[in-house]
């Protein structure tokens, strides 16, 4: 004869269900805090990254304006690049875009020379984040055509033959608010472009220098 150990217990002890719902709340408990935690984390990220992309766009859409009205062109230099890039700096508020972001601001243009392609004119980077550019370096595409634009392949961007384009990359390292094991992977890329909206002077160096003004080169 098979003896339990449920049948050895007094008849009250086994039918008592007073503390069942309190045991189950402690089991169910641990599942419940870790899943709060991931969307915690995870809904943090999502907001973070939407607010790197509209980083992106700003600095797109900034880089597409500025410059200095001569009496046939306009002509941009280093300290507008760098007043861009602090611009962007505080406007990234917490997330830190100087320490924890790399920025990457290039001029797309079509060559002057043979065989007149795409070309990256000029680069200027900003942020401490090592992070080298997906889509290419400055000088690529000159006097060749190896350049076909900038961009993911589904989505390519393309300067028009007198309309430069401000393409935009910032790679981002997610600082969690709470753990990295309830994040999706830490690195954000996120990219953007606007093009020129006047007549920009894209004649060498494209970006003038300016007497003690450091330029924001990527190297």
């Amino acid at each position: 004869m098979l003896v339990t150990v449920s049948s050895m217990l007094p008849k009250q002890i086994r039918q008592d269900s007073r503390g069942l719902a309190l045991m189950e709340f402690a089991l169910c408990l641990p599942l419940l805090i870790i899943g709060s935690l991931w969307l915690l984390e995870f809904g943090n990220y999502c907001i973070v990254r939407q607010q790197i992309s509209q980083l992106a766009l700003q600095i797109s859409d900034n880089a597409a304006r500025i410059g200095t009205q001569n009496s046939v062109q306009t002509e941009i230099d280093e300290k507008q690049i760098n007043d861009l890039f602090v611009g962007a700096g505080l406007q990234s508020g917490p997330l830190n875009l100087a320490r924890n972001g790399r920025v990457i601001l290039t001029s797309l243009e079509v060559d002057a020379d043979q065989p007149h392609g795409q070309y990256l004119h000029w680069q200027r980077c900003y942020g401490m984040l090592t992070y080298p550019s997906t889509y290419g370096k400055q000088g690529d595409g000159k006097g060749n055509s190896t350049v076909s634009g900038m961009g993911p392949a589904n989505a390519r961007i393309v300067a028009g033959s007198s309309a430069p384009a401000m393409f935009v990359e910032i790679a981002y390292q997610y600082q969690p608010i709470i753990s990295a094991r309830f994040a999706p992977p830490p690195l954000m890329h996120e990219i953007a472009a606007m093009m020129v909206r006047d007549n920009r002077d894209t004649s060498d160096p494209g970006v003038n220098p300016v007497n003690g003004v450091n330029a924001s080169t990527c190297n």
